[in-house]
């Protein structure tokens, strides 16, 4: 895999990320800015997903863009929005990390 393909895959999870703090701050779309912010990220985000697409096959970067997107959503989450997280909810987290770092080890899918 390509290290271009690796950075649109990362730049895409990066904008659905911000897209998904700035859907927070919409506030239900009734904040004009920050919904069209929101808009912008994603319309980027899923373009960027499909330049990764053109050498991942599509399962393998969807486990990775939504694995580390939630995991990166609810960190903002704790920091920026004040939420918390019961353990219950930090050892899932850490179980969607674990299977990231298992399919990017150890996956024949993902061309290394």
């Amino acid at each position: 895999m390509s290290p271009a393909t690796w950075a649109a895959l990362l730049g895409a999870i990066g904008l659905e990320v911000a897209g998904t703090t700035l859907l927070q701050k919409s506030e239900q779309f009734s904040r004009l800015w920050p919904t069209l912010g929101m808009a912008a990220c994603y319309l980027v985000a899923f373009y960027l997903l499909s330049l990764a697409l053109r050498q991942m096959p599509v399962g393998i970067a969807y486990a990775i863009w939504s694995g580390l997107g939630v995991v990166a959503i609810s960190a903002i989450g704790v920091v920026l929005f004040r939420q918390r997280l019961d353990p219950p909810a930090v050892v899932g987290l850490a179980m969607i990390v674990g299977g990231v770092v298992v399919i990017n080890l150890f996956s024949k899918a993902v061309s290394h």
